[in-house]
């Protein structure tokens, strides 16, 4: 099995349920969205943020892709920056408790926080504060950060430093890494959509992306959206929420239903989901067994409130993981 490292915002998230969507109104934010604040926004968010008693997690998208791993016994990687806060403490031992090799920056400053507030629909909204998190910059990528590693999944949001993302996708695949992204939030594609086509096209071998950021990339449905993506990287994933999740790989179609269960958080359903499809591609698995795969972790991850599943919900998710990769052919 090829071990994977993720590449992203070392965040930690601070989630908040909410009773109905007036606060988003109030806070500005678009639903479903992620916005990034600064100092000043976060220190007054910070403080409403506390009435609501909020609950902690580590995240960020590559950070939740690789614990999804980590979980599944895979021995994953993750590259970030965090500051010698409370914050940046927490999130560095919690990759040591889960087995996740944390190949972290450290920088003066404070670490980033990803404030998650969740409706009542279940929808996750986000308002990050990347503090040194953000500050990750092209000069930090070197060929070191990548050895010993055979894929690299990168966080869509690094392409907000253009430079960044560059270096990171030129660099990886001199080093002979494959490479998949997560187009990250539509908003975020939408504004940066000539650098990342031309990233996906020169550098990237795997696509994943929901329905409204692929509508986003290439202005299609989801069907049109999959054979455009696919037209310009090896394999396309379009995720459809309730209705499942297609992936087009050298000309085949597969496609997924979607799972009947409560939903409780959508917060990294699309993190879990690119977990374990890359657990099952590097294991050698259809197209189809990918799907199956990541289906499963997703279904999973939102029936509770963050990324925190009980050792029990892991060891039945395992088990039917085998499964799948038993009737992976």
């Amino acid at each position: 099995m090829d071990r994977i490292i993720g590449i992203g915002n070392a965040l930690v998230d601070v989630l908040v349920r909410l009773e109905d969507e007036r606060t988003l109104a109030d806070l500005m934010l678009p639903k479903g969205g992620m916005v990034l604040i600064d100092d000043e926004q976060q220190n007054a968010l910070s403080e409403r943020i506390q009435a609501l008693k909020p609950a902690m997690a580590t995240g960020g998208s590559a950070g939740n892709a690789m614990l999804a791993l980590a979980n599944m016994g895979a021995k994953p990687g993750f590259i970030g920056r965090v500051a010698d806060d409370d914050m940046g403490r927490f999130f560095r031992q919690n990759c040591a408790d889960c087995g996740i090799e944390a190949r972290l920056l450290t920088a003066e400053g404070h670490s980033g926080v990803a404030n998650t507030f969740i409706t009542p629909d279940a929808e996750r909204t986000f308002a990050t504060y990347l503090g040194v998190a953000g500050g990750l910059s092209a000069c930090d990528i070197t060929p070191e950060l990548f050895s010993g590693y055979q894929l690299l999944h990168i966080e869509g949001y690094l392409v907000q430093d253009n430079a960044l993302i560059e270096k990171v996708c030129r660099t990886a695949k001199e080093m002979g890494l494959r490479t998949s992204i997560d187009l990250a939030s539509y908003n975020v594609v939408k504004d940066n959509l000539s650098v990342l086509r031309d990233l996906v096209a020169k550098y990237i071998d795997i696509v994943f992306a929901n329905e409204e950021e692929s509508a986003a990339f290439t202005g299609k449905q989801p069907e049109e959206s999959l054979r455009e993506i696919a037209s310009m990287t090896e394999v396309a994933v379009v995720k459809l929420g309730k209705r499942g999740a297609l992936a087009m790989c050298n000309g085949q179609v597969a496609q997924v239903a979607g799972r009947s269960q409560q939903v409780v958080d959508t917060t990294a359903a699309g993190d879990f989901f690119a977990g374990g499809f890359l657990y099952a591609y590097t294991h050698d698995a259809s197209l189809k067994s990918c799907l199956e795969m990541g289906s499963l972790l997703a279904g999973n991850i939102i029936q509770v409130v963050g990324t925190r599943l009980p050792e029990t919900q892991w060891q039945d998710i395992r088990r039917k993981a085998g499964e799948i990769l038993n009737d992976k052919y």
